[in-house]
């Protein structure tokens, strides 16, 4: 564990108070300066319509100490502000929950339990990076329960993110235990002074720095945001050299380290593909029809009105088309001991962990203009939602945004660990292309095509070890997947319609997302089946998950 994970009260970076809006209010106060010069000379000075330069206007009144002083006191309570709001923000995580409090006329405190994580999510905007910083947000379940910090260290945020991990997956150590530890590092620590060698000073620099983090707890995540990622940093000191080159480090560092994650875990999106994908999207069928539209418009001799409705919208387009692809950009997903990792971004990045055993849902689908290339697309369902967006513009339930068959299966493997099996990969390719028939899935029946025409001969279930299977759609192509241990209810239901065809409908439900895991149409029978069968399956599968204590042996708890 790292210092800020002793259960003590932290502090941000020294810069969150500028980072979190102090630049925006320059920008405003800039703007409203430069667009009210004259107005400014006229209420201060009070020369009607005078237009000349305010610093001349200054000097031939005399009146320059006193503006020198009125600026020095707006500075003065700028950084008295910035002080109080970074001074009043603080941190603590201890081994339950991980608590902020903040404000200085109006208090706040908020608390997330580490049992109830969600995900962690690291965002590094552009701005913060140049001074080493970034915002952790820890998702919880509920509705605004997320808890952020912004900002940390960039190096201390990673660090920190992985003890609180740690903690969520069950690992505990007793108060005499972490003592012993600590004293035990402490021995090492001044047994390895005196060696002279590399070992020796490497190891004396690191313990004094642990030390100092210990002494002055608080200040820990300056020390971090101003080192940044590297060894180098304990050598420089936080010189300005040092301090460019490691921003320097940490862009041109890859989205993923490769300590993190086996490199046979990782899936990437190609540029060529993710282009493709963005361009063969419902936007661009929207932007020809509009564009069709326009030009008969104007082969007509139309009134214009049309015109100056829909070229703004098709001006708008590239921007569109501009942030979906750069908001793509360096996208991928890797495994790693704590969960799912997804990570994005070029200027701005994010990554996020999703812990083992926190997704409800997931649905693999394929618009019809995927459909000559083999792409497909992978959303999920999770209690606990980030504020921040996902790549290429979309929520951030979007796991896969595009990819290939083997890429879903690659993605299934790591969100649905032992669910990779060959018996398991060809029933999910067969959710995925097959159109029917004897195929392991329990399908609807002939008569089910007087309200599903099309799909009727794809509408159906399978269950195999713990997970439901949904397979429906045949315009668009959709398979659901269903952890057992994962749902909240399952619901069998029949309107007058779909009792005079002997049919019934079927919805397992899960926690709110994107993903809604129903059945439209199913034989009668089969529904009172597939209730009983996913009943007695959630009940089993929550019996044995140990999900939630990943990183101990056999999932049991201390």
């Amino acid at each position: 564990m790292t210092s800020l994970a002793d259960g003590e009260w932290h502090r941000l970076h020294p810069a969150s108070p500028l980072l979190r809006g102090g630049i925006f209010i320059v920008a405003v106060l800039g703007f409203i300066i430069a667009n009210l010069r004259e107005r400014l000379i006229d209420f201060f000075f009070g020369v009607p319509g005078h237009g000349g330069d305010p610093i001349d206007e200054i000097m031939r009144r005399g009146a320059v100490g006193w503006v020198l002083l009125v600026v020095a006191v707006v500075l003065v309570l700028i950084l008295l502000g910035f002080y109080l709001s970074w001074r009043l923000h603080a941190f603590r995580v201890g081994d339950e929950v991980v608590e902020v409090r903040s404000g200085l006329v109006f208090r706040s405190n908020r608390r997330a339990r580490l049992d109830r994580i969600q995900g962690v999510n690291i965002v590094r905007p552009f701005v913060p990076r140049l001074f080493g910083a970034a915002k952790l947000e820890v998702s919880v379940a509920g509705q605004d329960a997320n808890v952020q910090l912004a900002y940390l260290g960039s190096a201390l945020a990673d660090a920190l993110r992985r003890d609180i991990l740690h903690l969520a997956s069950g690992l505990r150590q007793p108060a005499a235990a972490a003592a012993a530890a600590a004293a035990s590092a402490a021995a090492a620590t001044t047994t390895a002074v005196p060696n002279s060698g590399t070992g020796g000073r490497n190891g004396a620099e690191m313990g004094d720095f642990r030390t100092q983090l210990a002494s002055a707890p608080e200040f820990g995540t300056a020390d971090g945001g101003v080192s940044g990622i590297g060894a180098a940093a304990a050598g420089i000191a936080g010189g300005i050299g040092g301090f460019a080159v490691d921003r320097a480090n940490e862009f041109f560092a890859p989205e993923l380290d490769p300590d993190a994650a086996p490199p046979e875990s990782v899936v990437r999106i190609p540029h060529g593909r993710l282009i493709g994908s963005v361009f063969f999207s419902g936007f661009t069928v929207f932007l020809v029809l509009a564009g069709i539209a326009l030009v008969v418009s104007i082969g007509v001799g139309g009134s214009g009105w049309l015109l100056v409705a829909i070229l703004p919208g098709v001006i708008g387009s590239v921007s569109y088309y501009f942030s979906r692809f750069t908001k793509s950009l360096r996208y991928s997903i890797a495994g790693t001991p704590d969960g799912v990792r997804v990570g994005f971004g070029l200027l701005s990045t994010s990554n996020e962990t999703l812990p083992p055993g926190r997704i409800h849902a997931i649905r693999v689908s394929q618009p019809l203009l995927w459909r000559p290339f083999g792409w497909w697309q992978v959303r999920i369902n999770t209690a606990g939602h980030s504020t921040n967006k996902g790549a290429a513009g979309e929520a951030n339930t979007t796991t896969l945004p595009v990819g290939t068959e083997d890429d879903v299966a690659r993605v299934l493997e790591l969100i649905l660990p032992g669910f990779n099996s060959a018996e398991h990969l060809a029933l999910i390719s067969r959710g995925l292309r097959s159109k029917g028939g004897d195929d392991g899935f329990r399908n609807a029946p002939r008569r089910a095509a007087w309200l599903r025409p099309f799909s009727w001969r794809r509408t159906g279930y399978a269950i195999s070890d713990g997970i439901a299977l949904i397979r429906r759609g045949t315009v668009s192509r959709e398979l659901i997947l269903v952890p057992l241990a994962r749902l909240q209810s399952v619901g069998v239901s029949q309107g007058p319609v779909l009792r005079m065809l002997r049919l019934a409908s079927a919805s397992l439900h899960t926690v709110a997302g994107p993903v809604a895991a129903t059945l439209s149409v199913v034989d009668a029978g089969e529904a009172l089946t597939l209730f009983e069968r996913v009943s007695a399956g959630a009940i089993e599968s929550a019996h044995l998950d140990t999900s939630h204590h990943w990183n101990l042996p056999n999932g049991a708890p201390e």
